[in-house]
């Protein structure tokens, strides 16, 4: 959070409704990051304000409305279970929010750049020896004069022009975008350009964007969802073909009687859990854990460490699901993909 607001500033917006963007602006953010969501909310706490929807989990496009702190906490009471999980207020599918420009690393990255003064061959050799692919042609980082690319390179060649730096260079349609666009709609432009220049408010160059950024970026975020999803898929056809309807609805805590359905793909990841969990606090809730252990028939399971190891599978799964930006540390890589091969090895 790069700025606080003052507390008559905060309490000036309460019943008002903003989209979630103007309401990051007013800290001084742009991209959601656990960090600086702690901050506000703090912040927001500390105000006695609250936004619903929550502006930690929200679509970058919603709208938030922004409402006394007691009126959320009366709503929370309504429609949660007390004993629910901390955190856990998304069902087993994720939801997705828009992707921006900003979202990618390289966006704000920097940009390898050469002056307008500068030799053609000073250009090259960020090409060639420091894997840059587009140098841009800069007076200071505000003003590009154009972008020297393979492409461009070969086209002063081919059309038989003196290699200098401004004959090198792509002078028209430079594919310029900021961090606030949405990174699908300038799809077809990088497709066509094979890069795109990001700029700053001030016009300033703040990162470039290439092939290789996106397939690194979906790489990243996919393989995680990728593992969660068939982590998930896993659990519910273990659970539910060895557990009762029963067992299943004495964990849906959260519903109405009517609305326990006792089918497990209705299950939040923290009911997976309480499933299993003979360790937790509510006694009953413990008790009927264990005759579920039982009917799981898995005696080769260590029962301590498997809990243990859903519990990080859940810390990490709603740290996906709460949009962090920043690419998941390789230690969580490893506890997913680890606990994906024990589910395979006993599920099938």
């Amino acid at each position: 959070m790069n700025r606080r607001p003052s507390r008559q500033e905060m309490l000036a917006l309460k019943g008002s409704e903003l989209p979630l963007s103007e309401f990051l602006d007013l800290f001084g953010v742009r991209v959601r990051r656990p960090s600086n969501v702690y901050d506000i909310a703090q912040a927001m706490s500390d105000t006695g304000l609250a936004t619903l929807p929550d502006f930690a989990t929200c679509g970058m496009g919603d709208k938030v409305q922004v409402v006394a702190l007691v009126t959320v906490v009366s709503q929370a009471r309504q429609s949660e279970d007390d004993d629910a999980p901390e955190g856990e207020s998304l069902p087993s599918s994720s939801l997705p929010r828009r992707l921006l420009i900003g979202d990618l690393p390289s966006a704000r990255a920097g940009v390898r750049c050469v002056s307008a003064n500068s030799a053609l061959s000073q250009a090259t050799y960020l090409m060639r020896h420091k894997g840059c692919d587009q140098v841009p042609v800069t007076t200071g980082m505000a003003h590009v004069h154009g972008v020297v690319t393979w492409r461009s390179l070969a086209l002063m060649y081919e059309r038989g022009k003196e290699p200098t730096l401004e004959n090198a260079m792509q002078q028209e349609s430079l594919p310029f975008t900021d961090e606030r666009q949405e990174f699908f709609a300038c799809l077809p432009e990088l497709t066509d350009q094979g890069y795109l220049l990001v700029r700053r408010d001030d016009a300033s160059l703040s990162g470039i964007i290439t092939h290789a950024h996106v397939i690194d970026r979906f790489k990243s975020a996919a393989h995680p969802f990728f593992l969660i999803g068939e982590i998930e898929s896993l659990l519910r056809r273990w659970l539910g073909t060895r557990l009762s309807e029963e067992a299943i609805k004495a964990v849906q805590t959260n519903k109405k009687v009517v609305d326990r359905t006792g089918k497990v793909g209705d299950l939040m990841f923290g009911q997976y859990v309480r499933l299993v969990d003979g360790e937790q606090d509510k006694t009953s809730m413990a008790e009927q854990a264990d005759l579920n252990w039982t009917a799981l028939q898995c005696d080769s399971l260590d029962r301590v460490q498997f809990v243990r190891h859903l519990q990080k599978v859940q810390e990490i799964r709603n740290r996906i699901a709460h949009f962090d930006s920043e690419p998941l540390p390789p230690e969580f890589m490893g506890e997913l993909t680890a606990f994906t091969a024990l589910l395979r090895d006993y599920v099938g």
